[in-house]
């Protein structure tokens, strides 16, 4: 069974965060789960893999970017509305 979005998300974090998926909440920011810029990027670099779509993301100006980088949940949102314009 294919894993939805928001739980591939999740694991992708999860990794970054060098924690289990179960112990990322929605919630969460990514300064919360320990993430730095650095993980952040690595995290986009696997979200664009492992969707096969593009993040207009800015690692230079994060603020700029039109990505929302504000949340768990909000990453997930980022993501589907990806996925879904990519026609993936």
């Amino acid at each position: 069974m294919a894993q939805s979005v928001q739980d591939q998300v999740i694991a992708i974090i999860a990794e970054q965060a060098l924690m289990s998926p179960s112990d990322v909440t929605l919630d969460a920011t990514l300064e919360d789960l320990g993430i730095d810029s650095l993980g952040l990027v690595e995290a986009i670099f696997a979200i664009e893999e492992s969707f096969g779509i593009q993040v207009p993301f800015d690692a230079n100006n994060p603020s700029d970017s039109q990505f929302d980088i504000s949340s768990v949940s909000a990453m997930i949102g980022s993501v589907k509305g990806l996925v879904v314009t990519a026609g993936a």
